[in-house]
């Protein structure tokens, strides 16, 4: 890494502490996060008004529809509904939680076979509709799949799988709901992480060595228990089922060659649109941390990543480019020479790189290995293991080289002695 050149920066900082110094402190509050959910939506809606109703009939039983082949019959007769009756961003979220899975059934019912070249008008109109209100794309994201999608048992029990479900599903079975529930204690868990980053920023511009310490404590232990979190996913979810069943389901028509020219919008385009997959890049988490501690990724990495920011919530977006223009916490510690601040913000920097590799075994798990048991021909009662998608994650890139090349770029993060 190159030598940090204290003197020909600390202008640059001092006059960026200025600019900042007015709008302390750095708040959750102002870009729609919570205290205590961090990104995921608290309490999400469940129903909407009877005027929705065949939205809710067909999202409540689209397992059995996709599997049954008549999700696509029913969808041809629905009505097509406006999206004008919806009030305030709950119920917003909720219909694009709806109409993000009956859309992902609808496209991939017939698994790689028979994908249609049209998605009818009767949802693509309303979908496209409210996904231009929430700011975000018509295709299933990861605010969809898991920050609005979930509910608890026992509303006064704790937030713990045990207590936990899922509003709308897919294919997949428990499965499927594991995949979800684990990725959304994964969030769950990053929640002091991301209080600690505001604090963070905060004492960066109070100058306060002594809260950076502390906050930079508390980031790097929710950093580890993310770790913790995402361990549950041995416990939860087949790998066989999560390849030849549920990972088509999260498959876009982006760099996607089942489906290379993409999907006509009815009524919307007459030219196909290309939106990417599912993607673990979606989760503001991992671009919140990576701006605050300065990691960065390859040309390459950085252009994808960059691209999924585009799939969450403008608001969390909003956070990402807020954290992006604060003073550098790096250039901070390394021009205060504090040996404590280097070492801890270096345990953090570890622990993020140390999540990322966890997260590449865990995908060698779900897609090598799922791979190789849906192959062997033990799994009669399931569909063919998508073809396209073999090398590739559901967000359209070479899965194992984005991943090991952001997991390294990460650890290069790491203040040498020298620097």
């Amino acid at each position: 890494m190159d030598k940090f050149d204290v003197t020909s920066t600390m202008g640059d900082m001092e006059a960026q502490n200025m600019k900042l110094k007015n709008s302390l402190p750095f708040s959750l509050a102002k870009f729609h996060i919570s205290e205590d959910y961090g990104f995921l939506l608290p309490d999400p809606l469940k129903e909407l008004s009877h005027y929705y109703m065949p939205w809710m009939e067909i999202a409540n039983n689209l397992p059995l529809m996709i599997e049954s082949h008549q999700l696509r019959v029913r969808v041809d007769k629905m009505p097509l509904l406006s999206c004008h009756l919806l009030k305030g961003h709950r119920e917003q979220y909720l219909a694009h939680l709806l109409l993000s899975f009956i859309t992902m059934g609808y496209v991939w019912q017939e698994g790689e076979k028979n994908i249609p070249k049209v998605l009818p008008r009767n949802l693509a109109l309303p979908f496209v509709e409210v996904s231009q209100t929430l700011g975000i794309p018509p295709i299933l994201v990861h605010s969809d799949f898991v920050l609005s999608n979930w509910k608890k048992k026992d509303p006064d029990g704790p937030l713990e799988i045990r207590n936990l479900d899922i509003i709308v599903s897919l294919p997949g079975g428990e499965s499927l709901k594991g995949f979800i529930l684990v990725t959304l204690l994964v969030e769950k868990a990053a929640v002091p992480g991301i209080k600690a980053l505001t604090q963070a920023i905060n004492a960066v511009l109070q100058s306060s060595e002594e809260e950076l310490l502390q906050a930079l404590k508390q980031l790097r232990t929710s950093i580890v228990e993310m770790i913790k979190a995402l361990r549950q996913m041995h416990d939860y979810v087949d790998p066989a089922i999560f390849y030849a069943v549920i990972r088509i389901f999260l498959s876009g028509w982006k760099d996607n060659p089942a489906i290379p020219e993409g999907l006509i919008y009815e009524g919307v385009s007459e030219e196909p649109l290309k939106y990417s997959g599912g993607s673990a890049a979606q989760s503001t988490v991992f671009h919140a941390f990576d701006e605050l501690l300065g990691v960065c990724h390859s040309k390459e990495s950085t252009a994808f990543l960059h691209r999924m920011r585009e799939y969450m919530p403008p608001s969390h977006r909003a956070f990402i480019e807020e954290i992006h223009s604060a003073p550098s916490l790096r250039e901070y510690i390394l021009s205060s020479g504090s040996y404590l601040l280097r070492e801890t913000y270096n345990q953090c920097v570890m622990a993020l790189a140390e999540l990322r590799s966890y997260h590449i075994n865990i995908v060698a798990k779900y897609v090598l290995t799922g791979a190789t048991k849906a192959k062997d021909g033990g799994l009669s009662s399931l569909p063919g293991p998508p073809q396209a998608l073999e090398e590739r994650g559901t967000g359209g890139t070479a899965v194992f080289n984005f991943l090991k090349s952001v997991r390294d770029t990460t650890m290069e993060g790491i203040i040498k002695q020298c620097d």
